[in-house]
């Protein structure tokens, strides 16, 4: 049923013969005669989560995962392709040892060199040097930090209108995922202040009216039961127990029962969950959760509580996930949709946070996304004649000729004129804008993301600095650890 990738692998399916053998890349006639080459509907700007292409016989095909974890229908019902987020060493290290390579001008040298990499890496995916990303804990991070909910977009895609696919709950990446943003949102919400609003309560009032009477409930419940001093009313309060609160509210309790019973999230992210639903938990303690999941169509943004309209879109979510029944946060077989998470971006932001953390008094110099004539800078560090141009890269594969083009595309940022004048450099000023490659490592020491720090390394007139790719004139590299369980 399922074919199980780590990032940026590729396998190639073949058909299943009266000779083949049983495993998850030989596959029966009438799955494989089923596949379509064709594309299936895009993610991101046009960017699909895998690539599949004819084999180099008739009877295979190439399967190659791309910078996507998640799951997705290779043939609708029969097998589907599951991506987890794990990474090989080896990848790392190939990309940063190419990163330190001066510039091959001998064609041949270097597609030996890429060749010998290629058969290095097939022999690495082989063994047991792959480890897993814990995208929580970097998803948890980027929540903690004064990121806008804008900043951070749209990290994962969920196709609702194909079939579910099920799984074992110990595989469910999408459920956390989304866990984890919605108690990071209602965190952020309680902090501010739940919001208040004028809502409908229905009443069986003693001796008085208020609102307007509610003619047949009143007959039902009070003239034929003889109570005449009685009224079912209706009328509007103001505060916080309206609909969007009771909603709230009822994806919460769901959130909760999730974390309580989920036996496979690793402790620290158990633990720090568990801090966030005891600091909201007080704050929904005399609001309801009895409520109608069509009664939020109609509702109205509030520019002054921004974070509402995702949290309600996360919520919608998951409860659509848990098929709106509370029982199904404890299932050790669990559906779920077809969905990808962007993890180039989640490794943007987390680059992102770690250099607001580092710099805190100068969190006004790092600009992230600056966007200008359709080309946007992952980040642009305004530091007067220090400023650099900084480009996360998520590599997770060795391509020599890639690996050049990443330098020239960042050095072509540093020659667009509004970004110069962003940087306040005069017109008539030719010097060089310093240029960053941050890209990920499994190192076990963090580096200082300070400015001062990286003012120190990006000016060493040693001529011996780790951090200078010798190949180009002021472009820089750092490796920033990635999370790992």
């Amino acid at each position: 049923m399922r074919i199980q990738l780590s990032e940026h692998h590729s396998v190639v399916l073949y058909r299943k013969t009266s000779a083949g053998q049983e495993s998850a890349f030989v596959l029966e006639d009438d799955v494989f005669s089923a596949i379509a080459l064709q594309h299936k509907k895009p993610l991101w700007k046009e960017v699909f989560p895998y690539k599949i292409s004819p084999g180099k016989t008739e009877e295979s095909y190439a399967l190659q995962a791309d910078y996507y974890v998640g799951l997705d229908w290779l043939v609708e019902g029969k097998k589907f392709v599951h991506v987890q987020p794990k990474v090989n060493a080896k990848l790392l290290e190939l990309f940063r040892a190419g990163l330190d390579k001066e510039a091959e001008d001998n064609q041949e040298k270097a597609a030996e060199e890429e060749a010998k990499a290629k058969k290095e890496l097939e022999s690495a995916n082989n063994g047991e040097e792959t480890l897993q990303v814990n995208y929580l804990r970097m998803l948890l991070d980027i929540y903690t930090s004064n990121i806008t909910n804008q900043q951070i977009g749209q990290l994962v895609k969920i196709d609702w209108d194909a079939s579910p696919i099920k799984i074992e709950q110990k595989d469910d990446q999408l459920t956390p995922f989304l866990v984890v943003q919605f108690l990071r949102l209602l965190q952020s919400i309680v902090r501010k202040g739940l919001k208040k609003s004028y809502y409908k309560v229905q009443e069986n009032l003693n001796n008085r009216v208020k609102g307007k009477i509610l003619v047949g409930k009143h007959i039902k419940q009070n003239v034929f039961k003889n109570r005449m001093t009685n009224t079912w009313c209706e009328y509007q309060m103001f505060g916080e127990d309206h609909l969007e609160n009771r909603f709230l509210k009822k994806v919460f309790s769901f959130c909760t029962s999730y974390i309580q019973n989920n036996t496979f999230l690793q402790e620290d992210i158990k633990d720090k969950t568990t801090h966030i639903i005891n600091y909201c938990r007080p704050a929904f303690e005399h609001i309801g959760d009895e409520i109608k999941e069509t009664s939020l169509r109609n509702m109205k943004p509030n520019p002054f509580f921004k974070e509402y309209t995702e949290a309600v879109q996360l919520g919608n979510y998951i409860l659509r996930k848990f098929a709106y029944n509370i029982s199904s946060t404890s299932a050790d077989v669990v559906e779920t949709p077809p969905f990808w998470i962007d993890m180039p971006r989640l490794f943007e932001l987390y680059v992102y946070r770690k250099l607001l953390d580092a710099n805190e008094n100068d969190t006004g110099k790092i600009l992230y996304q600056f966007g200008t004539y359709g080309n946007y800078l992952d980040l642009l560090i305004k530091n007067g004649e220090d400023s650099i141009i900084v480009d996360a890269k998520y590599k997770l594969h060795y391509q020599n000729s890639h690996i050049h083009q990443d330098i020239r595309q960042v050095a072509g940022y540093a020659r667009l004129k509004k970004v110069r004048e962003k940087l306040a450099i005069p017109p008539d000023d030719d010097r060089n804008i310093a240029c960053l490659i941050i890209f990920p490592t499994l190192s076990d020491q963090f580096p200082d993301l300070s400015l001062a720090s990286i003012k120190s390394k990006i000016h060493d007139k040693s001529g011996s600095s780790p951090f200078e790719i010798k190949a180009y004139h002021k472009v820089y590299k750092l490796g920033i650890p990635l999370p790992v369980i």
